[in-house]
């Protein structure tokens, strides 16, 4: 299984600079990942180093909370789409989610799908360690009326990460035809390769290239 396709070569540590943007870029060329995926101080720096490669730009909205209003999380998406992202994944408003106030966060997500309509990849953030498993179905559902293209495990910033159980459950509730992406304790080719036989056609990670060469990463983090 060729596993960089799957994969969204990632770097949203708070003390990153741009030297260590470019590094990664340099690493999505090298091993032709999926994405880049940064935070949108970055958009403009990213999309320039990744000029002529079929490696996207992809920036995270309302992160790592998910608790900004829906305004903010629409001109952030705009922004970054016009400095040059196509996939954005946004954080959904957990507390909202759990309060029940379901068409506020069906509106929440609906907003930033419209803004990047026919521009970019929208992927949603469930933030799952966070939630019950009726939440994390709820949620899957709301994505999928709202129009996203993809349902994601986790911000990596949180209590936990991806587990084989949540994308298998993402999986049943979004069915074939939506992206379901892993995130946060994806550390190693056997990690990936269990949230791809759950369901996952997607992965965030930092220990990108350790999970492509099946080594033991030093950057486990996210």
């Amino acid at each position: 299984m060729k596993l960089n396709k799957y994969i969204d070569h990632t770097l949203l540590k708070p003390q990153a600079t741009e030297t260590d943007i470019k590094k990664i870029c340099e690493e999505a060329k090298k091993y032709d990942f999926a994405s880049v995926c940064v935070n949108t101080c970055y958009t403009s720096l990213v999309s320039k180093e990744l000029e002529g490669t079929d490696v996207t730009t992809c920036v995270v909205i309302g992160f790592p909370l998910g608790a900004t209003t829906t305004e903010t999380k629409v001109f952030e998406a705009k922004q970054a789409i016009e400095q040059g992202a196509g996939e954005v994944d946004m954080v959904i408003n957990v507390g909202a989610l759990k309060a029940k106030k379901y068409d506020y966060v069906k509106n929440d997500i609906q907003s930033v799908v419209e803004a990047a309509k026919g521009k970019a990849l929208v992927k949603v953030i469930l933030e799952n360690c966070l939630l019950e498993k009726e939440e994390i179905v709820k949620a899957c559902e709301l994505s999928k009326e709202a129009g996203a293209d993809f349902v994601k495990t986790s911000t990596g910033f949180s209590t936990g990460g991806a587990t084989v159980e949540d994308v298998k459950l993402m999986r049943e509730t979004v069915g074939p035809d939506m992206g379901v992406k892993a995130s946060g304790a994806v550390r190693t080719k056997e990690d990936a390769e269990a949230v791809i036989a759950a369901g996952a056609n997607r992965i965030g990670a930092s220990a990108s290239i350790a999970i492509v060469e099946g080594t033991k990463s030093e950057n486990a983090g996210y």
